[in-house]
């Protein structure tokens, strides 16, 4: 009930309290959604399409010591996946490996966008040592203790000859670093393999060397990449694929 007036503005009429809580407009707050910072970089790490069948009477031909198959039948409808998903992008740049699987996968995309691929030598993959040239493929398939032994300890070079860890993320991990540093602010594709790509998505998350290898040839996984945090957005998504399949 309000409060009589007796003339005295210490008394002048408020209302009912409970009345102008009720009607008070409500404020919402909707959960937060990702958005990226000023200056930080996108980066679509795209596995390259599937390749050549490996022949153990063929060997693969080597390009500074690391098998250089080319893209299967199977392997080129993937790129041509890949850039019916990323042509809509605005996309800055392209960026590809010395080995021509890479360069294939990204063909149909950088058609599309009229962008030049730049070649990036330290994301290209592990070396296998003594199991390039397809060789590895075939240990796998084998059994090959030491293959199991690979996947036991969570590291390439129990094959002798292969590139250590350590190596491959000390290289990927600065590769990626600068080309997020020459495009800040923009969005980036790159083509590269199973291995590097595993490697970067485990420094980026701290996680365990293998906890990412599990990589579908044409997937896409994204990074979000300031100066102090690399950010995963996506792994292996192949929606596209699974489209294209359709």
């Amino acid at each position: 009930m309000a409060t009589p007036s007796t003339g005295d503005d210490r008394f002048e009429d408020v209302g009912d309290p409970a009345a102008e809580i009720s009607s008070a407009p409500r404020t919402t707050y909707r959960q937060v959604r990702f958005e990226r910072l000023a200056g930080s970089t996108e980066i679509h790490l795209v596995r390259h399409g599937e390749s050549a069948e490996s022949d153990p009477d063929r060997p693969f031909d080597l390009v500074d010591g690391r098998g250089d198959p080319e893209l299967s039948p199977e392997g080129r409808a993937q790129a041509e996946a890949v850039a019916r998903r990323l042509g809509g992008l605005a996309i800055d740049a392209i960026y590809v490996t010395p080995l021509r699987r890479t360069a294939e996968t990204a063909a149909p995309l950088a058609r599309r966008l009229g962008i030049a691929p730049v070649v990036a030598p330290d994301l290209v993959e592990v070396h296998m040592g003594e199991w390039e040239g397809g060789l590895y493929r075939r240990r796998i398939a084998e059994g090959h203790p030491l293959a199991a032994e690979v996947f036991l300890r969570e590291r390439w070079d129990v094959v002798p000859g292969a590139e250590s860890n350590e190596d491959l993320a000390r290289r990927t991990t600065a590769a990626i670093a600068e080309i997020a540093a020459k495009h800040a602010g923009g969005t980036v594709v790159v083509v590269s393999h199973a291995v590097a790509i595993s490697s970067v998505l485990a420094t980026a998350t701290t996680s365990r060397p293998f906890a990412f290898v599990a990589v579908d040839n044409g997937s896409i996984s994204s990074l979000v990449v300031t100066t102090e945090r690399w950010t995963l957005r996506r792994f292996n998504d192949t929606a596209h694929l699974e489209q294209a399949a359709t």
